[in-house]
């Protein structure tokens, strides 16, 4: 029997699946995360240089400060609104997003976009190490000049400095991660505050610099009219495709909330308000540094190196190593840990999963990823058209289809008289729909052709992806309706 306690699962898990269930992927039953704890959540995944250089950049599509600024909120809200579909499904059910999937695709089958999820965040977990580590090289280089000469010794395309930088801060997350959930949600409750911190530094030193002039109506680019409205409307979808991947996963985190309208607030407090005034100040840092400079500098570690003082330059590279650390543990360590132990909960617990993803992360070699502009653009975004389909297909399933109405107990059970067991673990018309979306989206993301509508392959492939299973699960549902009148008639 499900138990529900102010609509949120409160019960046991009973004969369950080895094959299914451990106690990490089982239904919270501690629920510490309040409205700040999410909120630092969101702050961690947002307070990055990744962010930070994503935010500046959408000057370069031909917008003001202004415009890129109101695009931002546009699509800050955006993205909680979608966020708030599969977080307030984690709170009511207490699962991780891999459980979750279980739902649409199959006890077994949910193991397909589990694991896509879960290599997209081993490369990104790799490529997010290997950034922050150049941060440590360069105090590293600053403190013992002598190092220099030790940049042109490399081991697999990764200099002896490179390689110390990248392990000592692979073995820093893994000292947060090895303590749980609980020590990752204390870790980032500190990390948030430490880079608005900076930010604010960052923000008085460019003031002072530029006397004060600081326009944010200006755009380095200029294009037509017609063309500002097609990259306005471009940056708000890029908002929401940035954001894709904890979209699908926030689960993750929210299943240790303990009510809907706590996960609410936290997500509104992470999203639109602290995205949006961490954009103002990247938009006015970045507008700032083209009165300084003569030109957009949209690197925060670009920045910082110009400021001719080692204390400064120092203290500002720990602020980002810090938030990098938060980005990666949040986006990119939380889920494929998760995702792992889903495809062997026997023998992968949460701590195992996220040491498989630790050990990937140096095998894939990011440094070399990083430097290759194709791999980055077709494999990891290949992988990425991926996503909006999988988060179509779970968001029409849970609140069209089911209603919200889930046996918790179900999915961690194995058999055909369970209602996640489908067709031996598979939910046939699930994939069927995924095919045809990712038909759509994969073009849409890497063929050249279609690079001017690019930007909006993450919606095209929810709108596509989710009226086809919509439609698939009525005519499955109508069909069923109608066989008992069908039998009486005979």
């Amino acid at each position: 029997m499900n138990t529900l306690k102010n609509d949120i699962f409160t019960g046991t898990i009973t004969e369950k699946s080895d094959r299914l269930y451990n106690e990490d992927l089982a239904p919270a039953k501690e629920r510490h995360w309040n409205a700040y704890s999410l909120l630092s959540m969101w702050m961690s995944d947002v307070h990055s240089i990744g962010t930070y250089t994503f935010a500046a950049g959408l000057f370069f599509l031909g917008l003001t400060g202004w415009q890129v600024l109101i695009a931002e909120v546009i699509g800050a809200f955006a993205v909680l609104y979608l966020a708030n579909l599969t977080g307030a499904a984690g709170t009511k059910l207490g699962v991780p997003y891999p459980v979750l999937s279980r739902i649409s695709f199959g006890v077994f089958g949910g193991n397909v976009p589990a694991l896509i999820r879960g290599f997209i965040a081993v490369f990104w977990y790799g490529i997010q190490t290997y950034l922050s580590s150049v941060a440590v090289v360069a105090i590293l280089l600053l403190i013992f000049p002598g190092m220099k000469g030790m940049m042109g010794q490399t081991f697999l395309g990764l200099s002896l400095p490179g390689w110390i930088g990248f392990l000592f801060l692979w073995l820093l997350q893994f000292f947060v991660f090895r303590y749980g959930m609980e020590f990752i949600r204390k870790f980032d409750n500190f990390c948030g505050p430490a880079v608005y911190a900076m930010m604010l530094i960052m923000i008085v030193w460019i003031a002072v610099k530029a006397g004060g002039k600081i326009n944010i109506g200006i755009s380095p680019v200029h294009v037509s009219t017609g063309q500002a409205v097609v990259q306005f409307f471009s940056a708000i979808s890029l908002v929401v495709a940035y954001f894709s991947t904890i979209i699908l996963n926030v689960s993750d985190f929210t299943r240790f909330s303990p009510s809907t309208k706590t996960t609410k607030r936290g997500n509104f407090w992470g999203l639109p308000v602290n995205f949006t005034a961490f954009s103002l100040a990247s938009v006015v840092i970045t507008a700032g540094t083209i009165t300084v400079f003569g030109k957009a500098i949209t690197d925060p570690v670009m920045l910082i190196q110009k400021v001719n003082n080692p204390f400064f330059l120092i203290v500002g590279a720990i602020v980002f190593i810090i938030a990098t650390m938060g980005v990666n543990i949040v986006a990119n360590l939380v889920s494929p840990a998760y995702d792992f132990a889903n495809a062997a909960p026997k023998h992968i617990d949460f701590r195992r999963g996220a040491m498989i993803t630790s050990i990937l992360a140096v095998l894939v070699m990011p440094w070399k990823i990083y430097s290759s502009p194709v791999a980055v653009n077709y494999f990891l975004g290949g992988l990425g058209a991926f996503l909006g389909p999988i988060f179509a297909i779970i968001a029409v399933d849970f609140y069209l289809i089911k209603h919200g109405k889930i046996d918790v107990q179900a999915l961690y059970r194995e058999g055909k008289e369970h209602a996640y067991w489908y067709q031996k673990g598979y939910h046939v018309k699930a994939f069927a729909a995924f095919i045809v979306g990712i038909i759509v989206t994969v073009p849409l993301a890497l063929v050249p052709a279609f690079s001017a509508v690019s930007a909006f392959s993450w919606p095209i492939g929810v709108v596509v992806t989710g009226i086809v299973y919509g439609v698939l699960m009525r005519i499955e549902q109508a069909s069923l309706n109608s066989e008992p009148e069908a039998s009486s008639i005979q």
